[in-house]
């Protein structure tokens, strides 16, 4: 038997807001085939030739807002949780960016340099899409089969239902909601493409997007990020025993014109307060550490969007983060695979 280690995976980060490295960022990241998925040369020609020459600057803008002395937030987060996570487990733990100058690549190393042949991969992602999960495992497949033939893999599901994560996405929600008067809690996940949903249906029939096949049970559901993404809702709010109608679903992040998942984060900020919803608590489950999406989108500009609308108060509950009981959470998984 050889000798263990844990890779950790979350999206990764520009180096800094200057407009060269976030163009540079984007590049790699938009031209994903998993995450922008038309045909090569669609995508070369819209990345290269439209986007690269127009969102970098909005981009390093908004990064700007976000950014900590110490770095990109997503990067230091997740560096913190890393450390915590090194102190209650014997075996090397590397962390690795799926875009960005902290690789996979990079981590794959620092564990073969420590003599690790069995990796066990935690994509930091706690549903599964093709442009977040997906992309994280086959990119780690692509470089072992490559660089790293000596190594063998296993990966970490995707987490959404977890007894364990609910628990501790249900106790963080609670402590960070304590004191705040609120009519209503938005689950805000991560959109993507509807396309991807029919894509990664393996039945070929079972996703229609409509009312019902969510819930009726699949195959489709282990590759469903949408069906994931009201799993973990519903799992929260049986936790938590909230009433019906005090919450709701919604998609954020969108990009280019083509449909993605809805109901659409914006549009709900800007109906609630006609709705009567005056004091909105958002919390963001697709991510377990905090990062642009959720702190410049949601925390910034959601924030304003729903106050300009009518409403009166907003609280951003901050992801999971460095949190212990998260920690505790992933060392019970790396401790189980240790003792398979």
């Amino acid at each position: 038997m050889g000798k263990k280690g844990v890779l950790l995976v979350n999206l990764g980060s520009p180096d800094s807001t200057e407009v060269k490295d976030v163009r540079r960022y984007l590049d790699e990241f938009l031209m994903d085939e998993r995450v922008i998925d038309i045909p090569y040369w669609k995508r070369y020609l819209l990345i290269k030739g439209i986007i690269l020459n127009t969102r970098p600057k909005k981009s390093a803008a908004a990064y700007k807002k976000i950014w900590w002395k110490e770095g990109s937030p997503l990067v230091v987060i997740s560096e913190r949780f890393t450390e915590k996570l090194k102190k209650k487990v014997d075996l090397p733990i590397a962390l690795g960016m799926r875009y960005g100058s902290m690789s996979i690549e990079n981590a794959l190393n620092e564990l073969k340099q420590q003599g690790v042949s069995e990796v066990f991969l935690i994509p930091l992602y706690p549903h599964y899409a093709m442009s977040s999960f997906e992309t994280v495992v086959e990119k780690a497949k692509d470089l072992l089969k490559a660089s790293f033939k000596e190594m063998s893999l296993t990966v970490q599901p995707a987490f959404y239902d977890d007894p364990d994560y609910i628990r501790v996405m249900s106790e963080n929600l609670k402590d960070q909601l304590e004191g705040f008067e609120y009519d209503h809690i938005l689950f805000s996940y991560h959109g993507i493409p509807e396309r991807h949903i029919y894509k990664g249906d393996p039945t070929g029939t079972h996703c229609k997007l409509d009312g019902s096949c969510c819930e009726t049970s699949s195959e489709a559901h282990k590759t469903c990020y949408r069906h994931q993404c009201f799993e973990t809702t519903k799992a929260m709010v049986k936790e938590l025993g909230l009433k019906e109608g005090t919450y709701r679903n919604s998609f954020q992040s969108r990009l280019l014109k083509d449909p993605w998942l809805k109901p659409y984060t914006d549009h709900e900020l800007e109906a609630m307060p006609e709705q009567g919803i005056k004091k909105l608590a958002v919390i963001t489950p697709a991510f377990v550490a905090d990062c642009l999406e959720t702190l410049e989108e949601i925390a910034m500009e959601g924030k304003e969007e729903f106050l300009q609308f009518g409403g009166e108060d907003f609280k951003h509950i901050a992801c999971l983060n460095e949190n212990e009981a998260w920690v505790a959470v992933v060392q019970n998984w790396i401790e189980e695979w240790q003792s398979n």
